[in-house]
């Protein structure tokens, strides 16, 4: 697929709109993608609970999990579901609220210049080959858009978190993914 930037929003992505965010400071660049997976309940797809999450919507009474990230304020850019279906929350432009206490090659706070795309997927099972494709097509498109994003600025979260975080985690298959952006 080809993908469209204009105003910071994927054209052809389903767009539902976080309140999860904030702006990214003056001046500043965007020049990192961080991946990320997830999965709610943890090690369950599909349901629209990651939706849910990302928008200050869960139900903490659907699962026990859901009462213990009952209130936690996140969201990400971008959501590639297992059937490699694209949700936008958050404008490109914006800084979404994905990395956390993070650093990479020595600057701080990477949600301030770097741009989360979240995979539905966990640690321990296989991304489907569909979110790789995506991902792949996403990737040349950002890099083709924000100029200062290269191979070696495309992290997994463990990356720019270590010891704090896993993700994408040990299935996550790399080398489907960085000849993608330098193809551009």
């Amino acid at each position: 697929m080809n993908w469209t930037v204009e105003a910071g929003w994927l054209q052809e992505a389903r767009h539902k709109p976080s309140t999860n965010f904030n702006a990214r400071p003056d001046g500043c660049d965007i020049s990192l993608l961080v991946v990320h997976n997830i999965s709610l309940p943890p090690g369950e797809f599909g349901g629209g609970y990651i939706e849910d999450f990302f928008c200050n919507e869960l139900d903490s009474r659907k699962h026990p999990y859901f009462e213990t990230i009952a209130g936690v304020e996140v969201s990400a850019h971008l959501l590639i579901a297992r059937s490699g279906g694209v949700t936008q929350f958050v404008s490109l432009d914006d800084r979404a609220w994905h990395a956390g206490s993070s650093a990479f090659k020595g600057r701080e706070n990477c949600n301030d210049f770097s741009i989360g795309i979240e995979l539905e997927g966990c640690d321990d099972q296989p991304f489907e080959e569909i979110q790789y494709q995506v991902l792949s097509e996403l990737s040349v498109t950002l890099s083709g858009h924000y100029r200062l994003l290269s191979t070696d600025r495309v992290v997994g979260h463990s990356d720019i978190s270590p010891g704090r975080k896993t993700d994408p985690g040990p299935f996550f298959d790399w080398d489907k993914l960085k000849p993608s952006i330098q193809q551009r």
